[in-house]
């Protein structure tokens, strides 16, 4: 175990329950647990199992002592025994047993392990995340393949973990010893403390020969993790609460802090202070910068937590005092651990979890961090060869060389944990972009200034922009494989809104809307009707009655003859082919009158209508006398046309 488990576990170890003493061995051990001693513990408790004696307490602290220590296999062993014996457990335990059912790759266990917790407690965030994702592995499937990992080169037998850029070299956290450091074995590891060394960084992404980093900042107690700002000049960085000689609390605890220090000319780090929001009561550790320096992230147990540890932001003022502290809410936060963040030039935010589905232990996950007045999206598991069903955290990239190292306790590593350098050959946001060109429906004219809005599958609306003087519009931020509606309108034109399927691949898509304007220009000789595309008014077979479908056509040409009072039209009713012409002809008559007379009822001047009946001298299709045709067929010929004859 290490520093990325020892805040992230403190609050949730002192909170466990007593367990009832057995031999005086097994109480030596419970001891050595209490105090966090864990390998000590650990050996204790298998030395007495061996001899026979066991207890279902004696079986949870061991396999917690192993998950504790990020061994989780280890852990499944106790666990899976303890299940055996008594598969009533706490709720806890089930995600416990879970996460080292993972790490053995036992899925099918470990999601009905998660089952258990998810009925057992109640309104935890992982359950609710587990219940939501049940296909998980496949997500992490289609997430995988993305990366080209190695070991970094600089690995020792010690635990070598948690990299961070400064210029051309990289610096990261070691147990291993040098011979000028204090040489204090941490009883809960049981190796040496860890201090900051450095690397360079080769043309491959491979770390060079190992040098040891920043006298004054490396102490006999735990330094990792730092970052440092743009020019080089800043370094935040976490140590145990040590500082001027001092090293505890006053519970003789030794908690986490981040400490900031300044390079002077000489290039000493000096100037070495706590943060303002470091407590003796809580943890803050892992700090991460913005891509701008002007955000700090980081990892605490402090109130407000929504689990053993969240990831937090604070704004890092001009003058180089911090802002309030915020949570970066449940969407990223969980019950169980976030910690080691770190975001990329491209404002992407990597993080480690285990409070995820997975394949075991700490994940690494990533999302974007979110443009003012909107959230954080669900993070997405960076999949293999990343993840491991180990710990896997620290994840650094160079955003142009795509270039980048992790660290991982996973199997075929040379210590505790490795320092291990990738290449990311695809990426894993799907970027796309709605595109399309405005268009008049007739003319085919370009549309400017057309107000187009973006909703979402579920009429939520996301977003709005208008078309520019070339009738184009774009939305950059859709994702990939989602359903979309687009509304446009623009004055004198009909209001539209069309369905579209984003693309599942990187890329763009393409939406041209035509509208339909509201607005008709005629002249003599037109159809009137043509302007609403209602040039056909229906007749039913032998009738010349108006029908209400046909009265609701009539009403809009109506509308038309009331606002321009100079308009004159002509009534043409047809028929279709069967009876006599003669008989076709009078009944084409009574339906041109009909009609007439309907809008001489409405209001509209005998004087400005005319009509006449061409009975079926003027078929539109096929259906002459004889001709099979049928009943749709022969009902185009029973229409009415509007003849403009004066404006």
């Amino acid at each position: 175990m290490k520093n990325k488990i020892i805040f992230l576990v403190l609050v949730a170890l002192t909170c466990l329950n007593s367990y009832s003493q057995g031999t005086s061995k097994e109480r030596k051990g419970n001891k050595e647990f209490d105090k966090y001693a864990y390998i000590d513990a650990i050996k204790t408790y298998e030395r007495i199992y061996e001899k026979g004696y066991k207890s279902p307490d004696m079986l949870l602290k061991i396999g917690d002592a192993y998950y504790y220590n990020a061994e989780l296999e280890k852990a499944n062993k106790w666990y899976s025994e303890l299940y055996a014996t008594n598969p009533e457990q706490d709720p806890e335990f089930y995600y416990r047993y879970s996460q080292s059912l993972r790490a053995s790759k036992e899925y099918d266990k470990a999601d009905a392990m998660m089952a258990k917790f998810n009925d057992k407690s109640g309104n935890d965030s992982r359950a609710k995340i587990f219940a939501n994702n049940k296909d998980y592995l496949t997500t992490i499937k289609n997430n995988s393949g993305r990366y080209n990992i190695e070991n970094a080169g600089i690995n020792s037998k010690y635990s070598d973990y948690g990299t961070t850029y400064m210029g051309t070299k990289v610096v990261f956290s070691s147990a291993r010893d040098t011979g000028n450091f204090s040489k204090r074995i941490h009883t809960w590891t049981g190796e040496y403390f860890t201090n900051l060394y450095s690397s360079d960084i080769s043309e491959d992404g491979s770390l060079k020969s190992v040098n040891k980093f920043g006298k004054k900042i490396n102490t006999k107690f735990h330094e990792d993790t730092p970052v440092f700002s743009k020019d080089g000049k800043t370094v935040y960085f976490t140590r145990n609460n040590y500082l001027n000689g001092r090293g505890y609390d006053a519970s003789k605890v030794t908690l986490l802090k981040i400490y900031k220090a300044t390079l002077d000319k000489e290039g000493n780090w000096t100037e070495i202070t706590p943060l303002p929001f470091n407590s003796d009561s809580y943890q803050v550790a892992h700090p991460a910068l913005s891509p701008d320096g002007k955000t700090l992230y980081f990892a605490s147990d402090m109130p407000g937590t929504h689990g053993l540890s969240d990831l937090f932001k604070v704004k890092i003022n001009e003058d180089g005092s911090f802002g309030n502290v915020e949570n970066l809410g449940n969407t990223i936060n969980t019950e169980g651990r976030e910690t080691f963040p770190f975001v990329s030039d491209d404002n992407e935010l990597y993080f480690a979890s285990d409070g995820r589905p997975g394949l075991g232990g700490l994940d690494i996950y990533v999302t974007r961090i979110p443009t003012e007045g909107t959230t954080f999206k669900e993070p997405l598991n960076v999949g293999e060869e990343a993840n491991s069903p180990k710990d896997d955290f620290a994840l650094i990239i160079d955003s142009k060389t795509k270039r980048g190292f992790l660290s991982s306790n996973r199997d075929g590593g040379e210590g505790n944990d490795d320092i291990y350098k990738f290449l990311e050959k695809t990426p894993i946001f799907c970027d796309q972009i709605l595109f399309g060109v405005i268009t008049d429906e007739d003319t085919k004219a370009v549309l400017p200034n057309t107000k187009v809005v973006l909703f979402d599958e579920k009429f939520n609306k996301i977003k709005e922009t208008v078309s520019d003087a070339t009738g184009n519009y774009q939305f950059t931020d859709v994702e990939c494989g989602s359903k979309y509606y687009v509304n446009t309108s623009l004055e004198k034109y009909e209001t539209k809104e069309s369905p579209v399927f984003i693309g599942k691949t990187s890329g763009k898509t393409e939406l041209n809307i035509e509208h339909k304007t509201t607005v008709c220009k005629v002249k003599i000789g037109d159809d009137l009707a043509n302007c609403f595309k209602i040039n056909i008014i229906y007749f039913d077979l032998d009738k010349w009655n108006i029908r209400p479908d046909a009265a609701v056509d009539l009403a809009k040409l109506q509308d038309v003859l009331n606002q321009n009072p100079t308009m004159k039209i002509n009534i043409r009713s047809h028929t279709d082919s069967r009876a006599s012409d003669s008989y076709n002809k009078e009944l084409s008559e009574k339906r041109a009158n009909s009609t007439k007379d309907w809008l001489i009822k409405q209001g509209i001047a005998a004087d400005r209508l005319a009509s006449e009946g061409l009975g079926e001298t003027e078929l539109v299709n096929k259906c002459a006398n004889d001709v099979p045709c049928t009943e749709a067929e022969h009902q185009l010929n029973r229409r009415s046309e509007f003849i403009i004859t004066s404006l």
